[in-house]
């Protein structure tokens, strides 16, 4: 991927002596080994300034990436990284800058996100079950297989979040028939980040995906599935908050149309 830096650029609480309400632009690189920090009056919170900015943070070594996870962040860099010919990719995985807003304890409160909305219609598949796998299994049944979409993130692999082989990975399978290579495309554009189960009346699981969006994969009252998807919960606690989302045209194993590992927010 290049050099990556994660960004932010926000309205903060503070304002300049003139009373004007200040934006803050914070960067930095995946190990914080690099960060950088500048202010600006509202009046100028726009993607000039920040392209400036951008290159003034680059010091003649501007980034290949600039990774962003807060919405209204995202149109001023985008424009910003246009102007310098580096591509912005909206991701709430930024955990090096999460932390570092963390730990200035600014600005990190919930983003707003909208109401979980229905799969297309035209797109559901056929029927959908919790599955398993021992984390040691996972690279072996999926990476050498021929998948359409996969996504399989070095970071999120067992190994490399401490997993012993033998502790069961959760996910959802999905058998999406004739749909299926459609579903798995249309996923893909949403860019899953998680599966939850919310339990209510009726209980659901809910798609986290994109920055703020939110999906309602299933409904359902079955008591016995209600138990499946609290075990599905208890699992990621066991896992790191790593689970998967797999889409297939049937049951048989033979065919698979895609494959993401997930990662619950609260392990970032």
């Amino acid at each position: 991927m290049g050099r990556v830096w994660q960004a932010d650029f926000y309205r903060c609480p503070l304002k300049d002596e003139n009373g004007q309400v200040l934006w803050e632009l914070l960067i930095c690189d995946s190990s914080r080994s690099f960060t950088y920090e500048a202010l600006c009056p509202q009046s100028e919170a726009n993607a000039s300034w920040l392209a400036d900015q951008l290159q003034q943070a680059a010091n003649g070594q501007l980034p290949d990436v600039i990774q962003v996870f807060r919405p209204q962040s995202l149109t001023l860099l985008e424009a910003a990284g246009r102007k310098l010919g580096i591509k912005v990719e909206p991701t709430r995985r930024t955990y090096a800058l999460k932390k570092l807003l963390q730990e200035a304890q600014q600005s990190l409160s919930p983003l707003d996100k909208p109401p979980p909305l229905p799969l297309p219609e035209n797109l559901w598949g056929e029927q959908w079950r919790f599955a398993t796998l021992p984390a040691g299994n996972l690279e072996e049944a999926f990476a050498e297989r021929p998948i359409p979409v996969l996504e399989m993130p070095e970071f999120l692999l067992p190994i490399n979040l401490g997993l012993a082989s033998t502790v069961p990975v959760p996910g959802v399978a999905i058998y999406g028939g004739r749909q299926s290579m459609r579903l798995a495309r249309w996923l893909q554009d949403a860019r899953p980040v998680s599966l939850n189960y919310i339990a209510g009346a009726p209980d659901g699981l809910i798609l986290e995906a994109g920055l703020v969006d939110r999906w309602v994969v299933a409904t359902f009252e079955d008591k016995e599935v209600a138990d499946s998807a609290q075990m599905f919960e208890r699992r990621k606690q066991q896992s790191r908050g790593l689970h998967f989302l797999l889409v297939q045209p049937d049951d048989s194993g033979m065919t698979y149309s895609g494959f993401w590992l997930l990662q619950a927010e609260n392990f970032d």
